[in-house]
C-alpha cells in the first residue's frame, strides 16, 4: 500500500475498505464516530491509526455502541463539522432510531454500511437486507459495484450532502467481504484534485453559542407533516444533485457512474435489474450471450429512487426480471421488485415482470444461478412461469 500521506494520484490494490479509507482521508473530515463490526471493521481501525498517528487532521470519537456512534455524528454534524460513520447490518439496525433524527435534522453525514446480513439467525456474510430495511429513514442510498466505485461514490457523497438545497445524510452501501475483503486496482485521486471538488464545508446554519438556537425541536401535530414533506422535496431534489456532481467528478477525475447503469439493454428483450456487486457476474453471463437478447440495469441510486431513468431505460422491454440480496416478508418478493412493479403498472410499456432471491446470507451467486434467471426470464416471453423464484433453495429433507 501507498504512503497515507500520499496527495499525488496514485494506482495500488486494495480491498473496498481500504479504498473507503483512503477517501476519506482524501475528504478532509473533521469528526469520525464509529464503532468496529465485521465487515466493516478495517474502515474504523484504518481511520483510528491514521488520527492517531497524525496522519489525517480528524477528531476519533471513540465510543460503545454504533446507536453512540450515530449520536456523535449527529452531534458534530450539527455544530459545522463534516463527519462520517461506518457499520454494518446488526450496528446499522441499531442506529436506527439515530437514522430517522439526523435525515429529519437535515445533517449532511456521510456514512458507509458495509451490507450484511441481518440476526436471526447469526450471520456475517453479504445480503442488503440491511441497508434496504432502512430504506424509509429520510437518507440518500448509493450503492456500489467496485472498490473502485466505493471511493469514488464516498468522495461525492460528501458534495451530495453538503449541498444547500439537500443538506440531508448520504448512505454509501458496499457488499460485505465480497467488496470490503477483496482487492482489486484501485485509482485514488490526487489530494488538490479532491480539495477543488470538494471545498471546505461551509455550513450556513449550525450550532454557536455566541447565536443560541434550537435544533430538533418538538413538532407536534399542527407542524410535523409540513416537516415530512420537506424532507420528501429535498430528497427528490437530490436527484438532479447527484447526477451533476457525478458529471463534475467525472470531467475532472475521469469517472462517473450516473443514477443507473445500463448494459446492453438496446433492443434488449429481456432486462435484468440489480443492486450491487453481483452486477459484475451478471455482465459476464450476459457477454457470453446464449440465451438471446437480454441486458441489464444495475441500480445506482436506490434512494431517492430514479423513476424517470428507469422508465425510459424499460420502455421497451417485454420481461423485466429484478434480481436481489432482500426479501420482504410477509409480502414474498424483494423490496426492489416491489417498487420496479409498481412503476411498471403506471408505464406505457407493461412487461412481464418477475423476482428472483439471491444470496441471502451470503450464499453465492455463481454464473450457473445467472444463467438459470436468464433461461427463465427468455422462457418467460413466450409461456407463464412463476412470478417470485428463491434461486438455489435447498429442498427439505
Amino acid at each position: 500500500m501507498q504512503k497515507l500521506d500520499q496527495d499525488k494520484p496514485f494506482r495500488d490494490v486494495m480491498d473496498g475498505n481500504g479504498a473507503v479509507v483512503e477517501a476519506v482521508r482524501l475528504c478532509d473530515v473533521q469528526v469520525i464516530a464509529a464503532y468496529p463490526i465485521t465487515p466493516q471493521s478495517h474502515i474504523s481501525e484504518g481511520l483510528a491509526k491514521a488520527s492517531a498517528n497524525g496522519e489525517i487532521d480528524s477528531e476519533y470519537i471513540k465510543v460503545e455502541s454504533e446507536h453512540s456512534a450515530m449520536s456523535a455524528c449527529i452531534g458534530a454534524s450539527a455544530t459545522g463539522a463534516r463527519v462520517f460513520s461506518a457499520t454494518a447490518s446488526q450496528g446499522l439496525a441499531l442506529m436506527h432510531e439515530m437514522l430517522f433524527a439526523a435525515a429529519g435534522l437535515r445533517l449532511p453525514i456521510v456514512l458507509v454500511n458495509c451490507n450484511r446480513a441481518l440476526s436471526a439467525p447469526l450471520n456475517i456474510q453479504n445480503d442488503q437486507q440491511d441497508s434496504i430495511t432502512e430504506r424509509d429513514s429520510g437518507w440518500i442510498q448509493l450503492y456500489c459495484e467496485t472498490a473502485q466505485e466505493s471511493l469514488d461514490t464516498t468522495v461525492q457523497a460528501f458534495k451530495i450532502a453538503e449541498n444547500p438545497s439537500v443538506m440531508l445524510p448520504v448512505m454509501v452501501c458496499l457488499d460485505g467481504f465480497v467488496l470490503t475483503h477483496t482487492v482489486e486496482p484501485v485509482d485514488v485521486p490526487g489530494k488538490d484534485d479532491v480539495k477543488k471538488f470538494l471545498p471546505d464545508f461551509d455550513s450556513k446554519i449550525f450550532l454557536n453559542p455566541k447565536k443560541p438556537m434550537t435544533i430538533g425541536a418538538f413538532a407536534g401535530s399542527d407542524s410535523y407533516t409540513e416537516f415530512r414533506h420537506e424532507n420528501e422535496e429535498a430528497i427528490q431534489r437530490s436527484l438532479k444533485v447527484i447526477k451533476d456532481v457525478d458529471k463534475e467528478y467525472g470531467k475532472l477525475i475521469g469517472r462517473e457512474y450516473g443514477l443507473i447503469e445500463e448494459y446492453k439493454t438496446d433492443n434488449a428483450d429481456v432486462i435484468l435489474i440489480t443492486i450491487g456487486s453481483v452486477a459484475g457476474t451478471i455482465k459476464e453471463v450476459i457477454d457470453e450471450n446464449e440465451y438471446g437478447s437480454t441486458g441489464l440495469i444495475r441500480v445506482k441510486c436506490y434512494r431517492p429512487f430514479p423513476k424517470n431513468e428507469l422508465l425510459k431505460a424499460l420502455s421497451k422491454a417485454k420481461v423485466v426480471a429484478v434480481i436481489e440480496k432482500d426479501i420482504s416478508l410477509g409480502l414474498g418478493e424483494g423490496a426492489l421488485y416491489s417498487e420496479i412493479k409498481g412503476l411498471l403498472y403506471n408505464s406505457n410499456n407493461k412487461p412481464k415482470a418477475l423476482n428472483f432471491i439471491v444470496g441471502l446470507g451470503g450464499r453465492d451467486v455463481t454464473s450457473k444461478y445467472i444463467k438459470e434467471i436468464i433461461y427463465n426470464s427468455n422462457k418467460a416471453l413466450d409461456s407463464k412461469v412463476q412470478e417470485v423464484t428463491w434461486v438455489g433453495l435447498k429442498e427439505e429433507e
